[in-house]
């Protein structure tokens, strides 16, 4: 066995014994067991819950957004299952929501809402940050068209939480490479400022793109980068960073650094300057 299983039909098959079962497997939930040394992601999770519902649930929410390849789902996060049984399991969110057969999709046997559907239900179920910052991962791993996520919401008149996923849908930008991009898009919008365009090309004296930014405003040539821990640790990285905002300042742009240390009201007020400085020099120009 290399993934999740019933472990009563093991036996019962003579796959194993009792005893291996117990001394070479770990349970997950009633009945479903994976190898001792398995890594438990997000997916396998997924996949165990989907077993112990008897295989007639629908795995939704962060779980199927994990079965279609998303990024930055927390492995130890309950997963999301719409299913009639509504007896309570530790690791397991039970969702009586109406699931139609055009929204349920097929990824290895396993029954899974799909990328349309996924995207509608983390924007009703989860609060706004978090479910633009799903969404937006969910769309860069998918063929996700928004457009069909808010022809759903529209059907969906009276659904809690419907109003919020509107909102939601009208957000997600598939250029967001993780969670804290997503966060430091939502915050700029928040405040006022026009909205960013993501992953913007630079371009050499060929034509040839040769870097592309996190976020910003071409028009102005400001750019928002998010920089995690790696390029802090990372001595390559920290290099390249380095000859890559030269270059890029060679070229007139404004780099905003963000790092996890940085205070919103700092990060907003840097923002703030650049545009004003940037603005000035347009008129002073002129």
């Amino acid at each position: 066995m290399t993934g999740p299983f019933i472990g009563s039909t093991a036996v019962a098959s003579g796959q194993m014994s009792k005893y291996q079962l117990a001394s070479r497997y770990v349970r997950l939930f009633p009945d479903v067991y994976v190898p001792a040394d398995l890594a438990v992601t997000a997916s396998v999770r997924a996949i165990a819950a989907w077993l112990w519902s008897g295989q007639i649930g629908v795995v939704a929410g962060f779980a199927a957004a994990a079965l279609h390849g998303s990024r930055w789902v927390d492995a130890a996060r309950p997963v999301d299952l719409i299913h009639d049984n509504r007896h309570r399991q530790a690791g397991v969110v039970v969702r009586g929501d109406r699931v139609d057969d055009d929204d349920v999709a097929d990824i290895d046997g396993v029954s899974v809402t799909t990328p349309a559907r996924t995207a509608l239900d983390l924007s009703c179920w989860y609060p706004r940050s978090t479910a633009v910052a799903a969404v937006d991962a969910l769309a860069r791993a998918t063929d996700l068209n928004v457009a069909d996520a808010e022809l759903l919401a529209e059907r969906a008149t009276g659904r809690r939480g419907i109003r919020r996923a509107r909102r939601v849908l009208r957000l997600v930008d598939a250029g967001a490479q993780s969670p804290k991009e997503t966060w430091l898009r939502l915050l700029v919008l928040d405040a006022g400022f026009p909205p960013v365009q993501t992953q913007i090309p630079v371009f050499d004296e060929f034509g040839d793109a040769i870097a592309y930014l996190d976020m910003g405003w071409e028009e102005l040539k400001i750019a928002l980068e998010y920089d995690g821990d790696h390029h802090r640790t990372s001595r390559s990285q920290f290099s390249y960073d380095r000859r890559r905002l030269e270059m890029l300042r060679r070229r007139h742009w404004v780099v905003v650094v963000v790092t996890a240390d940085d205070k919103p009201e700092d990060i907003l007020r840097r923002v703030r300057d650049a545009i004003a400085s940037r603005r000035a020099r347009a008129v002073h120009a002129a």
